[in-house]
């Protein structure tokens, strides 16, 4: 890698940076009500991050159990959506009397707000955790079904006539057929759900409590400790950041051209 290709791939992260803390460090100055500059906030960070997960009891722990209660509650809500979701596209593609049935219902339920679907969870489970899971399987499933579906239905008809003529069971033409040329499409749509089941427990925990990123975000708050607020946001712009990337090399693992670009 020469001098120059480094720099190009370095020096614009590095001066976006330095312009966010910038903006940062004038709102700080310019504030009257005491905003954190940077340097507060990151000695601040230096005290949170020296002890993650220290537990003090049920509503005082470390932002390390915070970060890795939420990510519980996104993995069971996600691979809930997942079990069902991919499934569900595949027939919806793969079926016109079922791509009429479901698609009027998933053009009026995927618009709703996250966060609409809460109280309908806390009324049905009675509990905030699974309420909190029961929303991020609602609002997660619609990208997998609907990339998936897409993905299905964009397979060309010569695949399936040659499938036709060879007499292929339905089980062939989803595993040999349908599976790899759907592939691209339903990892687009798992990044999504991934994203928004990310930004979904943040907002469901500021409303149930508990042990939970969100729920620290919002008990800072309460003791009006904005320095802990700021690093937070940061700690949830890093775990979704990882997360996307976790599954872009996922995808990238596979040879196809549509998913790498």
């Amino acid at each position: 890698m020469t001098l120059k290709h480094l720099l190009s791939r370095v020096v614009p992260p590095f001066m976006g940076l330095a312009l966010l803390v910038g903006i940062w460090s004038l709102v700080s100055i310019t504030s009257t009500n005491n905003f954190p500059n940077p340097t507060d906030t990151f000695w601040q960070a230096v005290d949170v991050f020296s002890n993650p997960f220290y537990s003090n009891g049920p509503n005082d722990q470390g932002v390390g159990w915070n970060v890795w209660s939420s990510l519980k509650r996104v993995a069971l809500g996600f691979g809930l959506a997942a079990l069902v979701g991919i499934p569900l596209g595949f027939l919806i593609g793969r079926f016109e009397f079922l791509s009429r049935m479901f698609n009027p219902l998933i053009s009026l339920l995927r618009p709703v707000s996250p966060l609409a679907w809460l109280p309908i969870g806390l009324l049905v489970f009675k509990g905030a955790n699974p309420a909190a899971i029961w929303t991020i399987f609602i609002c997660s499933i619609w990208p997998m079904v609907i990339n998936t579906a897409v993905g299905v239905q964009r397979v060309p008809q010569d695949y399936m006539n040659v499938a036709r003529v060879l007499n292929l069971s339905e089980w062939k033409i989803v595993s040999k057929i349908l599976f790899p040329a759907v592939l691209p499409y339903m990892l687009t749509g798992v990044r999504l759900a991934v994203g928004t089941a990310w930004l979904v427990i943040v907002a469901a925990e500021m409303l149930t409590g508990g042990v939970g990123i969100g729920f620290w975000v919002w008990d800072e708050w309460n003791n009006l400790n904005v320095k802990n607020i700021i690093i937070a946001i940061f700690v949830i712009g890093i775990v979704g950041l990882v997360l996307e990337y976790a599954l872009i090399k996922l995808a990238t693992a596979f040879t196809f051209e549509e998913v790498q670009s």
